[in-house]
Parts: C-alpha cells; sequence; structure tokens
C-alpha cells in the first residue's frame, strides 16, 4: 500500500466508530500532493456527512483551508481565529503574524 492509501486507511478506521471527536496531528504530512488531498478531502467529506469533528493541527496552509475553522496560535496563545479561510487568507495572516 502506498504512504497516501495507509493514511485513508489509518483514518478511515480512526472514524469507524464514529467518535464525536477526531484529533489529527499532520494528517498529511509525509504524503505527496495527490495523496494529500485525497486524504484531506476524505476527510472533510466525513466531517459533513458523519457531522464528525477532527481537530488538526498543521503547519500546512494547504491542509488548513480544508478547515471550517483555523486557529493559529503564537506563543501558546490564541492569535488568529478564521472562520471558512481559503489558503490565501491563511497564509496571509501567517505572513502577518510572523512579521509582528
Amino acid at each position: 500500500m502506498s504512504g497516501g492509501q495507509q493514511q485513508r486507511v489509518a483514518a478511515a478506521r480512526a472514524m469507524a466508530t464514529k467518535p464525536e471527536v477526531i484529533f489529527a496531528d499532520e494528517p498529511s504530512g509525509n504524503l505527496d500532493s495527490k495523496s494529500s488531498k485525497e486524504l484531506l478531502s476524505f476527510m472533510k467529506s466525513v466531517v459533513e456527512e458523519l457531522n464528525q469533528t477532527i481537530i488538526m493541527v498543521t503547519h500546512d496552509p494547504y491542509a488548513a483551508s480544508y478547515a471550517n475553522r483555523v486557529i493559529m496560535l503564537k506563543d501558546g496563545r490564541i492569535a488568529s481565529d478564521l472562520d471558512q479561510p481559503t489558503q490565501e487568507e491563511i497564509v496571509a495572516e501567517v505572513t502577518a503574524l510572523t512579521n509582528i
């Protein structure tokens, strides 16, 4: 199985019992762009279809753009809270936060 297939299987197993909340730490971190997009699309569809919540930690603006809400931390504090952000909005916010 490819890395992307393994990640999708792991995600499906985590979601199979329909927990209220799923924690995902860098779920697309070691994947190529195609596998990353497939996994993130799968996760988003599960959220929408099964009404599950996924809390995802990521440094990837592309991955974060799949989220309904993006909270950014700086020095252990909430520095930004974005609702339905695009990848471009996330990058702009990260840039603004790193230039402070």
